[in-house]
């Protein structure tokens, strides 16, 4: 009984390790540009693609800086567009990734 205990134990310490909540580092309440690429290649991968090359119906969008300003895309990310839903990834998360997308030309 106790090895199953602890085996639980360890196994849900390490699930929750992996899973990690849905926080970003920041620098105060700042969210840094590498964090809207680690934001971006984990929520956007599904549907994007692993290099965001597109698939599917989801549009490219490992250039989408040479086609939208960073407001635009943030519009996007927070209302949606098409077929993706809004609010995928939100508040300072959303300005991050929109932030780095806008800089994929």
């Amino acid at each position: 009984m106790k090895k199953a205990m602890l085996t639980l134990a360890i196994g849900s310490a390490i699930f929750l390790a992996a899973c990690g909540g849905s926080k970003t580092a920041t620098e105060g309440t700042k969210t840094t540009a590498s964090d809207g690429q680690t934001i971006a290649m984990k929520s956007c991968i599904t549907c994007h693609g692993g290099e965001l090359q597109g698939q599917n119906n989801a549009p490219k969008i490992s250039d989408v800086g040479s086609r939208m300003t960073e407001k635009e895309i943030l519009n996007v990310i927070e209302n949606g567009k098409g077929s993706m839903p809004a609010g995928i990834v939100k508040g300072a998360d959303a300005e991050a990734v929109a932030k780095w997308l806008a800089t994929q030309k």
